[in-house]
């Protein structure tokens, strides 16, 4: 084999024969061939199972090797007498297939958001459904589930990594019902079905609600004209509305006459009420039930057990205390609004219609940004060398790229990500950037590979995979950036140095599996670059010179806008947040009634727009994030403390960023991250810098005035 053909594929094997273990010689071979042009060291043996390109066919026949291999797995785990039980025959096989099949199963399902062929794209979302399945089935046997029970009963632990996921493993069992009995199994099952059930209908209703409200163009005063002609005319002439996002939030930004905010926004908040509200109900009823099968005491404790927070109450603390922090400065905020209302309407009265017009009216007469000049600063191509020259600048990294490897599109690249000082490779990451057709449309990073250590010492190195949807050049016409896209591509690649620095040993704490509500806080943090003028001149420079980069101004006002009457925003998030946890930590409660109360209490007297319900306005709380809502803003807290603690008087603090690597990034999922923060601020973390930030960059009444 050519030296050029090893290369092509250290890191992509294809069709099925990538199930059988790597041949030692060839990863021996391939491993020398790079160590001089890399100068790493060799901490064992290198590997990579991530297959690109797999055919239709390939893909439905590796997805059968998985199932069978893991159906044997199992099976000899369970075969084993609870007398003899040791950690080398019952937890060992498991970490093991984790580690060996994760890249194998992932090969299959990727395709589903960037292969070119519709025919693969199916292929891998069929695969991913049917994996999908067989997990859940494995995560539930009884008799898998006993043989780790008794190695646990056992306490013979080999350290402290290993010790938790014997935890993690028998926690997964449990919470998917192996340790109940048969008829509790069957009732957990049963309702499982139901819960998926409704969820899918209440997103339909939504989803397929067409209601629409007419209006004469004299009643849209202040709407764009590119927006007023976009909407559909009735015989008589009237405007149709729909009560879709894409209508209905430009008109609670731009319009002038407040009856007619308020008709759209509580017509909006009306959608599917009856019958959504109903699903709501019997959701939280439902919930609750399989929380209590399962031996918690309800659906919010389930849900927040296996996160940062551990419990609900701890996230009712944590949404009270920020309320309470944040009440100063939003009342100020609302003050400002309702004097600005005062002067454009004449009227003292402020409701939730108003909110989003006069903070847009605040913003358009005290820091209106052009958005589409600010995107004149944003070449492509600029971005990414921008976020690599500062990726490496705080955290001692070196991306390079890696020539001619077998990708799935032209387009696609390899990067080598390598630690600065000793050049040892770290990892790969695969950029899927520009927009395609039948590709998945929007920004966000898949892990193909975890990077682990198995226990025959054979180490598998960490290959993640950025996708974005960025325009492409056009005639010599550089692809230009929104700058909701550039902080977008940012937050997203700090995913990509969490995956490729974590250096847990074991697949199941490897990459980005961390606590739900503690994955986002890196990328939160790095966020915090995009707002400051030092880093956004390094990502930009004027397209058609790019040595002129974003002017201070411009960076200045691009930090107002961000954190402009934030206090009214985050309680609007709190709100949200704190109805989740509510109707998730108490049974038969009157949600109606509850959103009535709490609306007034936490928006500051401002009352609930009446006939609002509750299942249309706070829809997250019903699917998707339901008793999770809290953990945007739980990481965006406590990211704030790092950014102010550790980074905000000095941007590329290399010290700083280096510990950041060493004692958050590289713990992964095996640490408690109260302790991994605790141990990097040198105290407990704060919610104080975050409401400090917020307050010191909010809007400044006295310059207004």
């Amino acid at each position: 084999m050519a030296k050029g053909d090893k290369v092509k594929r250290v890191l992509a094997f294809t069709g099925a024969a990538a199930f059988i273990a790597i041949a030692v010689n060839l990863l021996v071979s391939v491993i020398n061939a790079h160590k001089d042009k890399w100068r790493k060291k060799k901490r064992g043996l290198l590997r990579s199972n991530v297959c690109v390109n797999l055919s239709a066919f390939e893909i439905h026949h590796l997805t059968d090797r998985i199932i069978a291999k893991s159906n044997e797995i199992h099976d000899l785990v369970a075969s084993v007498h609870l007398e003899n039980v040791s950690y080398e025959n019952a937890v060992a096989p498991l970490a093991d297939l984790e580690e060996f099949q994760y890249p194998l199963v992932q090969s299959c399902i990727f395709q589903k958001m960037v292969a070119t062929s519709d025919e693969v794209r199916k292929a891998s979302a069929d695969a991913e459904r049917i994996l999908d399945s067989h997990f859940l089935m494995c995560r539930k046997r009884e008799d898998v589930y006993r043989v780790i029970k008794a190695y646990d009963k056992k306490g013979e632990w080999l350290g402290p990594e290993a010790k938790r996921y014997v935890q993690s493993l028998v926690k997964d069992f449990e919470r998917n019902g192996a340790g109940l009995t048969s008829s509790k199994r069957k009732e957990i099952e049963s309702l499982s079905s139901q819960i998926e059930k409704l969820s899918l209908e209440f997103i339909q209703n939504l989803n397929n609600d067409n209601g629409f409200l007419f209006f004469s163009e004299a009643e849209l005063p202040g709407m764009p004209s590119r927006f007023i002609e976009s909407l559909d005319k009735s015989e008589q002439g009237k405007l149709k509305v729909f009560l879709k996002s894409h209508h209905v939030l430009p008109i609670l930004e731009y319009c002038k006459i407040g009856s007619t905010r308020k008709s759209v926004a509580i017509a909006y908040c009306q959608r599917h009420g009856r019958e959504n509200l109903a699903i709501l109900k019997h959701l939280v009823h439902l919930r609750h039930k399989y929380a209590q099968l399962l031996g918690y005491s309800n659906y919010a404790d389930y849900v927040t057990e296996p996160r940062m927070a551990k419990t609900s109450s701890k996230v009712f603390e944590f949404l009270e205390e920020l309320s309470n922090n944040l009440s100063d400065l939003a009342t100020t905020e609302l003050n400002f609004l309702k004097d600005l209302k005062m002067k454009e309407e004449g009227d003292a009265s402020f409701g939730m219609e108003d909110l989003a017009y006069y903070i847009k009216r605040a913003e358009e007469l005290h820091y209106n940004l052009d958005m589409a000049e600010v995107r004149q600063y944003f070449p492509v191509n600029l971005v990414f060398s921008g976020i690599f020259k500062l990726l490496e600048d705080i955290f001692g990294l070196t991306f390079k790229e890696v020539k001619d490897v077998e990708v799935w599109h032209e387009t696609v690249k390899l990067y080598a990500v390598l630690e600065f000082s000793s050049n040892d490779l770290l990892g790969y990451v695969y950029l899927d950037i520009f927009s395609r057709h039948g590709k998945f449309t929007h920004t966000c990073v898949l892990s193909l590979q975890n990077g682990s250590s198995s226990s025959k010492g054979i180490e598998q190195i960490p290959v993640t995979l950025l996708i974005s949807h960025c325009p492409k050049q056009f005639d010599e016409c550089p692809a230009l950036l929104r700058f909701s896209d550039v902080i977008c591509l940012f937050h997203e690649f700090t995913h990509v140095v969490h995956h490729i620095c974590n250096r847990a040993a074991f697949s199941r704490f490897s990459g980005l599996n961390v606590e739900g509500d503690f994955v986002e806080m890196p990328s939160h943090l790095l966020e915090n670059w995009c707002y400051e003028n030092l880093s956004l001149k390094m990502m930009s420079g004027f397209h058609k010179d790019i040595t002129k980069s974003i002017t201070t101004e411009i960076c200045k006002s691009l930090k107002k806008k961000r954190d402009l009457f934030s206090g009214l925003k985050l309680k609007q998030e709190v709100l949200t947040c704190l109805f989740d946890q509510i109707i998730h930590s108490r049974d038969n409660i009157d949600i109606v009634e509850l959103l009535r109360h709490l609306h007034p209490k936490i928006m500051l007297g401002i009352p609930l727009l009446e006939g609002t319900n509750p299942a249309s306005c706070l829809p997250r709380s019903a699917i998707c994030y339901d008793a999770t809502c809290y953990s945007q803003i739980w990481s965006e807290v406590f990211a704030a403390d790092l950014f102010a603690t550790k980074f905000q008087d000095d941007l590329l603090n290399l010290h700083a960023g280096l510990q950041f690597k060493k004692k958050v990034l590289q713990a992964g999922g095996y640490r408690e991250p109260f302790d991994i923060l605790s141990d990097y601020l040198g105290r407990k973390p704060s919610i104080r810098p975050f409401v400090e930030i917020k307050a010191r960059n909010s809007l400044p009444l006295a310059e207004i005035n």
